[in-house]
């Protein structure tokens, strides 16, 4: 349909009105010019052309944002044909254990840790997603045995008042935005204090996002919109279903005035980024490289995320062929990732059992 509208616009200049347009169409006064025409023609594309995006928006928002089970801790997936086929192909990580720590051998475990739903639970308010006092001491844990990064679309800012925790590194906004430990750290190779950010030039253009969105939206009740620095956040999760297409329509209608940015989704939020080719999964390499593990055989990076956004860096770990992405999802996903948790608490179960074997393997090094 786009192709027809395009080529109907391209007649009207090359052709003329009256061979393009039948007389039972638009009512076209004679004083109008082909130039006229032209933008009249294109508002009405345009029009047509974004009721079929918000219908597209609102569907992808649907997929990106399942149910969630409602379920004690130790629930697991539902049992059906599909789920028993995904496990296969996507083990959980706890029972695959023994096996992961195997490919280790002789390397460097490098860990990379999204932030919400993966360190923290889903809540419904972002400004609330505190991480647990048990996980913060597993994560510092992990830390003290191998390099550790937060990696979340969040301002890097922001995750830290959440993590609170100095020896790591923080990568925020999508790796936009990467810094590394505040104190010395006994594994960094290369520049102590590394910190990029991928999109500087942004920031302006950025808060006035924000600040557009803010007006736009505060019509839809539940709507929250979070400035993060190198992209804004529209998150949804307390938005009734009906009104997705009215708050679809008015991030559509601010991102129209801003051709450098993009639309991508997460779980329940809209994000609007740079278009600039950068991701998670560069971010990982970005590290990697920090570390001095750029062209290395001897490093495995662990990524562990739940996020749509975390599948660029378990995209960078498959086609590396080195190291392995950890899905957190109570539900079946497409994904890149090679193994599977169910939520934080085997997360949290997970790191634990990976610095429990550290510390064994380290004992049995000094004993032989």
């Amino acid at each position: 349909m786009t192709t027809q509208q395009n080529v109907v616009v391209l007649d009207v200049i090359s052709r003329g009105v009256s061979n393009v347009l039948p007389r039972s169409s638009l009512p076209v006064p004679k004083s109008f010019s082909p130039q006229d025409l032209k933008m009249l023609l294109m508002k009405r594309f345009e029009a047509e052309n974004g009721g079929a995006k918000i219908s597209a928006w609102v569907d992808s928002m649907r997929a990106s944002s399942p149910t969630r089970i409602k379920s004690s801790t130790t629930a697991s997936l539902p049992e059906t044909d599909d789920t028993s086929s995904w496990i296969v192909h996507h083990p959980s990580a706890l029972s695959m254990f023994e096996q992961i720590v195997a490919a280790s051998k002789g390397k460097q475990i490098v860990m990379f840790l999204d932030y919400d739903g993966t360190l923290s639970p889903i809540v419904e308010d972002p400004d609330q997603a505190f991480m647990p006092k048990e996980m913060r001491a597993t994560v510092r844990d992990v830390a003290r045995y191998f390099p550790t990064a937060i990696v979340t679309g969040r301002c890097r800012d922001k995750v830290y008042s959440f993590v609170k925790l100095a020896g790591l590194y923080y990568a925020g906004s999508h790796g936009m935005d990467i810094k590394g430990p505040s104190k010395s750290c006994k594994y960094k190779k290369g520049n102590q204090g590394v910190l990029f950010q991928a999109a500087s030039e942004f920031l302006p253009m950025i808060d006035e996002v924000y600040k557009d969105l803010v007006e736009k939206t505060k019509s839809i009740p539940g709507t929250k919109v979070e400035n993060n620095k190198f992209c804004v956040s529209v998150h949804f999760r307390c938005v009734d279903e009906k009104s997705w297409a009215a708050l679809a329509e008015q991030v559509r209608s601010v991102l129209n005035h801003y051709p450098k940015l993009k639309l991508t989704q997460g779980r329940k939020v809209l994000e609007i980024r740079p278009t600039i080719k950068w991701d998670k999964g560069r971010a990982l390499e970005f590290l990697l490289e920090s570390l001095g593990y750029a062209n290395s055989t001897n490093v495995l990076p662990v990524y562990i995320g739940d996020d749509r956004s975390d599948e660029d860096a378990f995209k960078v770990l498959r086609e590396r062929g080195q190291g392995f992405g950890i899905l957190v999802s109570k539900l079946p996903k497409e994904t890149n990732a090679s193994y599977s948790l169910q939520e934080p608490s085997e997360v949290k179960e997970f790191l634990k059992r990976l610095v429990d074997w550290k510390k064994m393997s380290q004992r049995a090094a000094k004993c032989a």
